[in-house]
């Protein structure tokens, strides 16, 4: 577990740094066309920063209702900012990656405890980053029933 703890703090302590990488990744990447163009650079590194900058919190606390709450808050943003849904799941998986490629560059792994802690850790971020593709997923779809929803509602009263 200790190794669990110092693994998050390092995570957190280079959160503006982990989150300025990633913004590098979303501006070169062929995948993320409508998320460059509808999504200002400035929301995105700071909604990665939160991500990063918190991790600790939902990793080690669990916290699944403010995840839920924090990802179906993001799929709903991204669907009114008409970004497609593939976009947004490549980006979560983007900052899944670059976080991987964080801990693989920083991690010094001596003894067989600090790999078992290591393993862990990587556990509970692939459980951290599927229910916050699932979640996104679910906000987006909301937000696409309630959008058409609206749509015809205003129809039927200028019919």
């Amino acid at each position: 577990m200790m190794m669990l703890y110092r693994l998050v703090r390092l995570i957190e302590t280079h959160s503006q740094s982990l989150a300025a990488c990633l913004l590098d990744q979303v501006k070169n990447s062929d995948l993320t066309e409508r998320y460059k163009q509808n999504v200002r650079p400035e929301e995105l590194k700071e909604r990665v920063y939160e991500v990063y900058h918190h991790l600790g919190e939902w990793l080690i606390g669990k916290d699944e209702f403010r995840l839920e709450q924090r990802y179906m808050d993001i799929g709903a943003r991204r669907q009114s900012q008409r970004v497609p849904l593939s976009q947004v799941i490549w980006v979560i998986v983007l900052t899944k990656e670059n976080l991987w490629d964080f801990i693989r560059k920083e991690s010094v792994l001596d003894r067989p405890v600090e790999v078992f802690g290591e393993l862990e850790m990587l556990q509970l971020l692939e459980q951290f980053f599927d229910r916050a593709i699932y979640y996104a997923t679910v906000g987006y779809e909301m937000a696409t029933a309630n959008a058409i929803l609206s749509e015809t509602e205003s129809q039927s009263k200028t019919a």
